[in-house]
This record gives structure tokens, C-alpha cells and sequence, in this order.
């Protein structure tokens, strides 16, 4: 006799998301709590393209710090522009409408200007100091060859 789904999203949003996925599999879907789970659903799209943005941010700052202070450049920057750029690559791959998101001109400027407030926090540097649109396009930002300034 299969368990009854009583757990509320809000009380156990775990529990509840194994209950609505033992319900899905045994195709009882009059136990199903679909504005819930369309809501889920929905925000695993957000959540891949968070933290896309998110890494492009972190690599867009690295890169703009690499050409506002070279003479702090390390090893340490190189690695994680290097780790950014793989991490963005294995995204895309496997979820390639990703892609597309890096276009979206609104999306891109959130991410640029997320971008020079990380840079401008990491190098003390008023973000004035950074151009108010990424100088570099998205083929030079990905290409692991591509280095500002080199």
C-alpha cells in the first residue's frame, strides 16, 4: 500500500518533493501538487542560468582585474579564469540553451555589472575605473587563449 502524501511544500520542501516524486512514478496524480511542482520546475531553469551567471561574473572580474593591475597578476587568477571557463563549457554542454542566455542583452548587463562590483570590492578600485560595458565579446571572454592585455 503506497504512503500518503501529506507533507506540505511549505513544512518539508524535501519531503514533499520525494512524496510529489513517489507519486509521479506511480502515476497518482490526483496526489500531485502541481502549482508547487510547476513552480520547482521552473526554478531548475533559474538555477542553472544563476549560476552561469554567476561564473561568468567571477570570470568577468578576474579578467578585468587581469588588465587593471598587471602587476598583481598570479597564478592564483589564472587558475580560476581557467576553472571559470571550463565550469561555463561543461554548463553549456550539458545544457545547451544556456547558450542563448549569454546573448540576452539584459541578462549580460546584470552579469557585467555584478562583474565590475566584484572587481572593483577584490581590487579596492572605484568601479568608475572599469568600462560600463565588457569590452571583450563572449568568443574572447570563453576562449582559453584569450588573456587582456597579453
Amino acid at each position: 500500500m503506497p504512503k500518503t502524501l501529506n507533507t506540505a511544500y511549505e513544512t518539508d520542501v524535501i519531503l514533499w518533493s520525494q512524496e510529489q516524486a513517489r507519486a509521479l512514478r506511480e502515476r497518482d496524480f490526483a496526489k500531485l501538487d502541481l502549482e508547487h511542482l510547476a513552480d520547482e520546475i521552473e526554478d531548475v531553469g533559474k538555477s542553472e542560468k544563476r549560476e552561469l551567471a554567476s561564473r561568468m561574473a567571477v570570470l568577468l572580474a578576474r579578467l578585468l582585474k587581469w588588465r587593471s593591475q598587471p602587476e598583481r597578476r598570479s597564478a592564483s587568477w589564472r587558475n580560476t579564469v581557467n576553472l571559470q571557463r571550463k565550469r561555463i563549457a561543461l554548463l553549456i554542454k550539458a545544457t545547451p540553451s544556456l547558450k542563448a542566455v549569454l546573448r540576452e542583452p539584459d541578462w549580460h548587463e546584470q552579469m557585467w555589472l555584478d562583474a565590475i562590483a566584484q572587481a572593483s570590492r577584490e581590487t579596492g578600485l572605484d568601479e568608475g575605473a572599469f568600462p560600463e560595458a565588457s569590452p571583450w565579446d563572449l568568443a574572447a571572454t570563453l576562449d582559453p587563449d584569450f588573456w587582456p592585455d597579453e
